[in-house]
């Protein structure tokens, strides 16, 4: 829908806007109001460089689309009734917990192992741990690869599927060789397309699941929907969005919640949210509060760090890391909230 800034366009920009929808197989149509004439795009008008061309002009005001900029992430799109299982868990059915450290300690893989039955029997149903971390500073420990051999024990010890996040091809080579069921795309990544593509060409025909987090910056629903476009478009429609605060900080609290934004994503996507309180509030005291916040808005699971001893702890455990006696109580408080929502009437 194109608003003009006067109140109707002369022929010479219908004839403009006319020929520029036209290149990309759509018409005009003048929609004549008491005051105003709008133009309606009728055709497909998610073509980004068609909106861009038009939203150009110095005579237009602003363009308003009607139809969703995804195809397959769309709520009301063909993946509408895809539904994802993972641990034993169809996300949307049951409330899934991702549970596990920020960063696996090579030097100390027994702290992992211990986390890891530690975590299983607080209740959680997928097991995380750090092998590549992605550092702000580039002094500060980067990860380490042999980890993934840690990590897919632990799988095998628990019977726990794992998430572990992945910042380039080589890596989620690496991780999909050795087994891993839930690729994780971190914040700083979020928008790196070329690294969306590669996920969902490698994963296109594997059962992985892919964890999208929401992009640092404080990025648009639309911007974050359309990332998993990416993966989807590629061939692997099982992705879960997770918000987990943005930028900036809200005073006191490691990011900006933002697990307010999910009844707002689900009015726009079937795809299920997974909220990530940890890195959102950065604090392990705030976290419990902040994970059955993320239930009451409708989250359809939660990815939270923990550890046996945050304190000896790498990365971002000593911080945000929640004992596995918090965990436990925490699930089940956030169990007794996502009862309470689906047992409502009209609950989701």
């Amino acid at each position: 829908m194109i608003l003009p800034k006067s109140n109707h366009l002369t022929p010479e920009q219908v004839a403009e806007v006319t020929a520029i929808v036209g290149g990309f197989g759509c018409q005009i149509q003048p929609i004549i109001g008491a005051v105003r004439t709008i133009y309606a795009i009728v055709g497909d008008e998610r073509d980004e460089l068609m909106i861009n061309r038009l939203e150009g002009l110095p005579y237009v005001e602003r363009i308003d689309r009607i139809q969703s900029p995804f195809k397959l992430m769309d709520r009301r799109s063909d993946l509408a009734s895809h539904r994802i299982r993972i641990g034993g868990v169809t996300l949307g059915e049951e409330l899934a917990v991702i549970a596990g450290q920020c960063t696996i300690d090579p030097k100390n893989p027994g702290y992992f192992m211990e986390t890891a039955a530690a975590v299983k029997e607080a209740g959680a149903h997928i097991l995380r741990g750090g092998v590549w971390k992605p550092r702000t500073n580039p002094y500060a420990f980067q990860g380490d690869a042999k980890s993934i051999d840690v990590l897919m024990e632990a799988s095998r010890q628990t019977g726990l599927p794992v998430d572990t996040e992945v910042m380039d091809e080589h890596q989620v080579r690496v991780a999909l060789d050795a087994g891993v069921q839930m690729l994780q795309v971190g914040a700083r990544n979020a928008l790196n397309y070329s690294l969306l593509r590669t996920i969902g060409r490698a994963v296109a025909k594997r059962d992985t699941v892919v964890l999208l987090k929401r992009s640092l910056h404080m990025g648009s629903l639309n911007e974050f929907i359309s990332a998993a476009e990416y993966i989807a478009s590629f061939g692997n429609p099982n992705i879960v969005l997770c918000p987990r605060g943005t930028s900036p900080a809200l005073d006191g609290y490691r990011n900006h919640p933002d697990e307010s934004i999910t009844p707002l994503l689900k009015e726009k996507t079937w795809a299920p949210v997974v909220v990530d309180p940890s890195h959102s509030v950065g604090k392990s005291s705030y976290v419990p509060a902040c994970a059955l916040a993320a239930v009451a808005y409708g989250a359809d699971g939660l990815c939270i760090e923990a550890h046996v001893n945050p304190s000896q702890g790498i990365g971002d455990d000593p911080k945000q890391a929640l004992t596995p006696e918090v965990l436990a109580e925490t699930i089940a408080q956030a169990r007794q909230i996502w009862s309470l929502r689906h047992s409502a009437v009209g609950g989701v």
